[in-house]
């Protein structure tokens, strides 16, 4: 039975129909996309009980399985890869990072070792040298191609409490935090979720967190940071998930810096305004920080997942990370594993380097400047409905709006969703119930965002009729 299995396992293989019916799936989906809703129906949604199954005695033919996958499964998919998505700061997928992740997903490499993967190790130096001249970090700055700046997050905090803790003749790997000496954590109370989850993964704790109020826009209030010592773990943000607004690093950092305090910025999707002329006042002195944390799959639209933590202490990040064992093959080349927590991962790398090579500084300049733009004539159409209200500066690529009551707030945005023309969630905002727009898609165009508010004035028009 066995044998007979794997036959068919290479007969498909051979003759590769199964991969000809995918390919048609995905070229039906590209070619559907732009007129489909963005959120799926709510017929779609119900057919999804189709999977709810017992697992099959015996086997199905490959053929049948794509073909389900492909009938229920496309319908009931988010479009974040048009140009109306603007939830969760998701990323849109450039087509040619699309394509580079297919061919990488028949090479099936796992770069945690040069052995492993030779061309995944290699495109990792070559994209570590290009981030630091894109960001303009120290050339001896190593990256880790993680999942995504939940897992960067913790990569670089990891390294800050390893440093930190050596500082103290104390070496963290060996010894657990039992007995630790204590070490500081600054952050703002805008801070992002997935920061003070790491400080918890960390067993750094949350209580321990010295907060710092900050200004309308989310912002650090720079005077408001207490005295700083080399025994703190100071955390920025370069774009706020909500206002998108960065906090100040030049007057930050470098007070930090005389300090000896270590310094991580998490940037997930707003590290990359410094890959924009008219945009990288914003991340001015960053570059003095510690370790950053950024996304691909948002600002740069590389297909999900694609993270990475950047650190100058690269003695740091490899021994808050260390990995062992007698089996290990090293090299003197690159060996990804001790840049990451996993070992077993994808080499994501290949469709970022594929991206980054295909725009160039040029490109990703231009793509994510017109994400700006498009923040903006969305700020400026949507003020002009009487209803709506702006409240943030758009300084990058995000939008706060609201109604006149937090409860119209809900009902609009409800309207908004249902009609499914774009897709947003709510926030709260200065203890306000907002809608958060993100607009973080290549795909973008001035008419997509003509038609979403027209969308919000629909929305808002059957508030009145109904009220």
């Amino acid at each position: 039975m066995k044998k007979s299995i794997q036959n068919q396992m290479f007969l498909e293989l051979a003759n590769k129909n199964i991969f000809e019916q995918v390919q048609q799936y995905a070229f039906d989906y590209l070619d559907e996309s732009q007129e489909r809703n963005v959120y799926p129906t709510e017929e779609a949604l119900r057919e999804l009980t189709s999977f709810d199954e017992v697992m099959p005695e015996l086997k199905t033919s490959a053929q049948e399985v794509l073909e389900m996958l492909n009938r229920l499964g496309s319908p009931a998919t988010t479009l974040t890869i048009g140009g109306r998505y603007f939830g969760f700061v998701c990323g849109s997928a450039l087509p040619v990072g699309v394509a580079a992740k297919n061919l990488a997903t028949y090479w099936d490499q796992a770069p945690a070792m040069n052995v492993l993967s030779p061309i995944g190790s290699k495109l990792e130096w070559v994209v570590e040298k290009w981030l630091n001249d894109l960001f303009g970090f120290p050339m001896e700055t190593a990256a880790g191609f993680v999942s995504g700046t939940s897992s960067a997050n913790l990569c670089g905090l990891a390294a800050a409490r390893y440093r930190i803790l050596q500082r103290n003749n104390y070496d963290v790997n060996k010894k657990g935090l039992f007995g630790a000496p204590r070490m500081r954590i600054v952050t703002g109370r805008q801070t992002h979720g997935t920061v003070l989850k790491a400080i918890g993964i960390l067993g750094l704790g949350i209580d321990n967190i010295e907060w710092v109020d900050v200004d309308e826009q989310g912002r650090i209030i720079p005077g408001l940071i207490p005295d700083l010592d080399e025994n703190t773990l100071l955390i920025l943000q370069a774009g706020n998930v909500n206002s998108g607004a960065f906090d100040d690093f030049n007057t930050i950092c470098t007070k930090a810096k005389k300090a000896n305090a270590w310094i991580h910025i998490d940037g997930a999707f707003g590290l990359w305004a410094q890959a924009v002329n008219d945009l990288k006042y914003l991340t001015s002195g960053m570059e003095l920080a510690d370790s950053w944390a950024v996304d691909g799959h948002k600002t740069l639209n590389t297909p999900y997942d694609c993270g990475i933590i950047l650190c100058r202490d690269k003695e740091a990040l490899t021994a808050a990370l260390h990995m062992s064992g007698s089996y290990i093959v090293t090299s003197k080349e690159r060996d990804g594993m001790f840049y990451t927590p996993e070992m077993s991962r994808r080499a994501r790398v290949i469709e970022l380097w594929a991206i980054l090579k295909y725009l160039g500084k040029e490109g990703i300049d231009n793509m994510v400047l017109s994400m700006h733009l498009r923040a903006k004539q969305f700020a400026k159409e949507i003020s002009q409905v009487n209803g709506f209200y702006i409240d943030n500066d758009v300084v990058f690529n995000q939008l706060i709006v609201r109604c006149d009551s937090d409860a119209l707030t809900d009902r609009v945005l409800k309207n908004i969703q249902n009609q499914r023309v774009c897709w947003l969630g709510g926030s709260v905002w200065l203890s306000k119930k907002v809608m958060r727009v993100s607009i973080c898609s290549w795909a973008t165009t001035e008419e997509d965002v003509v038609i979403s508010v027209s969308s919000f004035k629909k929305a808002l028009e059957i508030e009145s009729t109904n009220y």
